[in-house]
């Protein structure tokens, strides 16, 4: 598959996940707006009606003491008029509706369940007979109607004087003394869970017009800047009387967001459905990548296989002429080729049997304990007359006063033996090459660098030196030998070692690679 395919594709699919999650993110926001502002809405209404139900315990007050005043005053409205005296025997309910005329000359109905009394004697105005009955029932029931025109106005002035007093005095008395704040908290409770089914902790406070609090409930907050929903008490109050009823829920945001949880999975699964569909794209490019390098090492690795098969080959003909076994020094010559091109085919080889380390979590090591400075002692004596032969110098400074550490000598002196070929093979051709090998302590770590003075990497190149099969671009590139895996294996060994590696460079100036290890800590 074309690279530009991969990234066609992986931009629908980022495209269409980042519209799904936009999407989402916003049914949210619309959701969560929702809820709260229902929320509001709710409180607001309910509030009011907290306002609305001391309004009415008031004037229920006012009544009762008024018809309490005026109970033994206008009782004699009560009371059936009697017009002599009898013995009854038997009772006769009737319920009529009366029209009666108020002075005014309006008119009254009346609902009235009429009593009536009968004795074992017959009295005078009682019905007696049809002829006489007729004017007697007529004079009653206006008496009726009168009586009762009279006790509606009553019942009316009362209904007036109630609301003067409501008006004149109940304004003036401290909020305190008109109203039991236990009986707001209960009707907030009540009309909260029976109206609007919220069962949220709350608190409030109770205001007087001068902006003093005159009653605070338990966990009320003394902050300034929370949110709170404000209710007037008796609005009908002048504005100078005006008391306040303030409430705070302290979990408002959490049932708020408790109500829009249902939706909260399907974002997870998406942001989690994200990054599984970034990190696969991710990891197909690595393989493409990874398959184009492996590519590159096939190309490389026929060519540097094939120089020492040509040059055996090439021998091994000139072996089969008889004039060359005459001549000592040619047949010499000729066997010293072939013992030559055969160390550097087997060296190839296992340059190539190393890939098989990157197969596994981890190289086997035989760790042993070992002096640092001596092995890199032993490397630089060994490698030596390698970097004489092109002219350079190989210096070591050994500062380290802990050197011991644990390691596999054969894989670490691999390491140190690859450091210093790549030294060798990425020097300057115009300068002589100046190798520093150095060790030190610091922070209980033992310190190991090599430096040199060759042609340096690009900063964009110094990230990527350690990936398998990756070879810093120098124009052909078979210029220098190798298949991009030493360093690779330099940072796996030393991984395995529980070490770190780093490496600084500048263009032009040479590369250094600082090696850093655990010391062992002897008693």
């Amino acid at each position: 598959m074309k690279k530009s395919t991969i990234w066609i594709l992986a931009g629908v699919m980022i495209i269409a996940f980042m519209g799904l999650l936009f999407l989402q993110v916003k049914y949210i926001q619309i959701t969560f707006k929702t809820k709260k502002e229902q929320f509001d809405e709710s409180v607001k209404r309910n509030l009011s009606q907290v306002s609305r139900n001391l309004e009415f315990d008031q004037t229920l007050q006012y009544i009762e003491e008024d018809i309490a005043e005026s109970e033994g005053k206008y009782s004699q409205y009560n009371r059936p008029q009697q017009g002599g005296e009898s013995t009854p025997s038997s009772v006769t309910r009737k319920r009529e509706r009366w029209t009666a005329t108020n002075p005014d000359g309006s008119e009254t109905i009346i609902d009235y369940d009429m009593t009536m009394e009968s004795s074992e004697k017959p009295q005078q105005g009682v019905f007696i007979s049809p002829g006489h009955g007729i004017n007697t029932i007529s004079k009653t029931s206006y008496e009726l109607q009168q009586a009762f025109s009279k006790r509606y106005l009553h019942e009316k002035a009362l209904q007036n004087e109630v609301i003067l007093k409501i008006m004149s005095r109940a304004s003036t008395k401290p909020i305190e003394e008109r109203v039991d704040f236990r009986t707001i908290d209960a009707y907030i409770r009540s009309e909260l869970l029976s109206n609007a089914g919220l069962s949220v902790p709350y608190s409030f406070q109770v205001v007087n017009p001068n902006n003093k609090v005159v009653y605070s409930s338990p966990g009320y907050p003394e902050k300034k800047d929370v949110f709170v929903y404000t209710q007037l008490l008796f609005p009908n109050d002048p504005p100078s009387k005006l008391n306040y009823l303030r409430v705070y829920f302290p979990t408002r945001g959490k049932y708020v967001l408790s109500e829009i949880a249902f939706v909260v999975p399907s974002l997870i699964f998406t942001v989690i459905l994200l990054i599984t569909f970034i990190f696969t794209v991710i990891s197909l490019f690595r393989q493409k990548r990874l398959s184009e390098m492996k590519t590159d090492f096939i190309n490389n690795m026929t060519h540097e296989l094939k120089t020492p098969v040509s040059t055996i080959s090439l021998a091994a003909q000139m072996l089969k002429d008889t004039s060359i076994a005459k001549s000592p020094e040619v047949f010499k010559h000729v066997t010293g080729v072939i013992n030559d091109e055969t160390k550097r085919l087997s060296f190839q080889v296992e340059k190539v049997l190393q890939m098989s380390l990157f197969d596994k979590q981890r190289a086997t090591l035989k760790l042993k304990e070992k002096d640092a400075n001596d092995l890199i002692v032993s490397v630089a004596n060994t490698h030596v007359l390698k970097v004489e032969r092109f002219g350079g110098t190989l210096d070591i400074d050994l500062q380290a006063e802990k050197d011991t550490v644990k390691i596999d000598e054969m894989h670490f002196t691999n390491v140190l033996f690859n450091l210093l070929d790549n030294a060798l093979k990425y020097r300057k051709e115009d300068v002589p090459l100046e190798l520093m090998m150095k060790t030190w302590n610091d922070s209980g770590k033992l310190f190991i660098s090599i430096e040199d003075n060759g042609i340096g990497i690009k900063k964009e190149y110094v990230k990527k030196v350690f990936d398998r099969f990756y070879r810093i671009p120098t124009g052909n590139v078979h210029d220098v030998k190798g298949f991009g895996l030493g360093l690779a294996y330099v940072h796996k060994i030393v991984k395995d070692h529980n070490g770190t590696i780093r490496v600084e460079s500048d263009l032009g100036k040479g590369t250094k690679f600082i090696i850093s290890l655990p010391l062992i800590t002897q008693n």
